[in-house]
Order: C-alpha cells, then structure tokens, then sequence
C-alpha cells in the first residue's frame, strides 16, 4: 500500500539530449522513503516507425521524434495499470513527447520540462550514442531532422509544464523542489 491516498503522476518532458533521464534518476534516488515507478517513452515506440524525409536536404529517417512513432495506447494503458495498481506512491512518466498528447497530460499532477539548448543536447547525444552510430550518423540525424522535430512538437509543449528547469545547469536545488512538491 502507498504512503498517499492515491498514487502522485509526474510528466518529465523535454528535448533530445536535455537531461530528462537523468534527472528522474536522481529524482528517484532521492525519493528512497517512497516506492517510485519511472515509465520512459522510449519502451513505446511502434516497432514500424513512420519514416520520413528530412525538410531541408531529403535524406530518410526512422522518425522517433514524431508523436506518430509512440503507441500511445500501451502507455496509457500502462500508466493506468500502475495507478490502479496501488502499489505505487509516485509514477514517473519521462519522454521527448508527454506533454504532448493531451490525455497525458490532463492525468498529471506535475508537469516539467527539461529545458537546454540545441548544441548542448547535440554534444550530449553524440557523446550518448557515440558507440552505436557514426559521428557523421548522428550529427547528420540530428541537424536534419531531431532539432527540426524538437521545435515542431517538444518545443512548444513548454508552456503546459508547471515546473521548467535549466538542463544546462541541473542542481539537487531543482530536485529539491520537486521533492518537497511530492512530500507536502
């Protein structure tokens, strides 16, 4: 049984690169007294994603920065089995695209964006999947069509967050906050 009357929903939102993983890592740690579920949208993009031609050069991608490549019905099937679940005080939903679909966000009790710039989430992404891809791989992927797809549908989603914190600069202050959002 969970410490609250009812389990706490949290969206952690932001771009490719920003630091959302990160932050829900140390958000859990520090949330030890609570029992914590942390869903990434990453474990729910359709196996076939939507492939597409980059609007300034083209070249075909896999498009996992498009709300299209997520099956929205399993995650929201899966957060309501978590909710449901009793077991849970606090369930952590963290994507690229949560803010954006709006029966989501609607379920949220707290809603953050990770906010941090486009060349800072380019060098975090390449330093991230240097040994997966080329550099030429995923440099090219990113300034053809991540950041085009970052300010199309992440970006804008900014503006539903509660709470927007500096990627750039993530301090245990802004865990902090978070924290005693949570316990109070």
């Amino acid at each position: 049984m969970n410490k609250f009357e009812r389990c706490i929903l949290i969206g952690i939102s932001g771009g490719s690169g920003s630091g959302k993983t990160t932050f829900c890592t140390n958000l859990e740690k520090n949330l030890d007294i609570l029992k914590v579920k942390t869903i990434s949208t990453d474990d729910y993009f359709k196996e076939v994603k939507p492939i597409v031609n980059a609007p300034y050069n083209g070249r075909k991608y896999e498009d996992y920065d498009h709300p299209n490549s997520v099956d929205i019905n399993k995650l929201k099937s899966d957060i309501n089995k978590f909710i449901e679940s009793k077991i849970f005080d606090v369930v952590i939903v963290e994507g690229l695209m949560v803010l954006y679909f709006e029966e989501i966000r609607e379920k949220l009790d707290l809603k953050i964006f990770i906010d941090c710039p486009s060349d800072e989430r380019l060098v975090r992404r390449l330093k991230r999947d240097r040994n997966e891809e080329t550099f030429e791989e995923i440099s090219s992927e990113f300034l053809d069509l991540v950041r085009h797809r970052h300010n199309e549908f992440v970006e804008p989603t900014k503006w539903y967050a509660d709470l927007i914190i500096n990627g750039s600069n993530p301090s245990q202050n802004s865990i902090d906050v978070v924290r005693k959002w949570i316990l109070n």
